[in-house]
């Protein structure tokens, strides 16, 4: 079976916009996936690349832009300035380890789920409350946002060295376990044609 590392951030709109593409292309061709939340930002600063905040006004302008199109594109409601971002991700992310180690509910439901509440709900991911409503609807046990706080705080420090490792240099990226790359929720197209071996 054909495996997808899908490294990702909850802070990012472009892995918002990105839906449930990757989950759909995965089925279709028997893939697994392997979800790595890791924190976006310090990646930033590790490659001496401006965070957001502090980029050029003309890109912040480009990228306000692009999200609206995408939006359109994809028929997704996206808030260009949610009321809670950037919030903090890491108890969000700890969850969705968690959950993926747990098993029994729907993981790509749960990412997407926390995403679409931060930038379409207005929402803030840091709260506990909103965690484990969207722990909830994905079919996972709510107190996994409890339990899995210690491993789920060393896997997302793992992630992060393990992307830095590989390559990854934003989000969404995408890695196949022949090393093939793909990042950005526009490149999904090219990711479902590599696995049908027509890429």
């Amino acid at each position: 079976m054909a495996g997808i590392d899908y490294f990702f951030s909850l802070l990012s709109p472009f892995t918002y916009l990105a839906g449930t593409r990757l989950e759909e292309i995965a089925a279709r061709h028997g893939a697994s996936i392997r979800y790595k939340p890791f924190d976006i930002l310090a990646m930033y600063d590790r490659l001496g690349a401006p965070r957001p905040a502090d980029r050029p006004q003309g890109r912040k302008d480009y990228r306000l832009q692009e999200l609206r199109r995408i939006g359109k594109k994809t028929g997704m409601t996206i808030n260009l300035q949610p009321a809670f971002w950037p919030t903090n991700p890491a108890p969000a992310s700890y969850a969705v380890i968690a959950a993926q180690k747990a098993g029994g509910g729907d993981l790509g439901a749960l990412v997407h789920g926390l995403l679409r509440a931060c930038w379409a709900e207005e929402k803030d991911i840091a709260e506990d409350a909103v965690i484990n409503d969207c722990l909830k609807a994905a079919g996972f046990d709510p107190a996994l946002s409890f339990t899995g706080l210690l491993s789920g705080a060393e896997a997302y420090a793992a992630n992060l060295e393990e992307a830095h490792t590989r390559g990854v240099f934003g989000a969404p990226f995408y890695i196949t376990d022949s090393d093939e790359r793909f990042w950005g929720q526009d490149r999904l197209d090219d990711l479902d044609l590599f696995l049908a071996g027509k890429l």
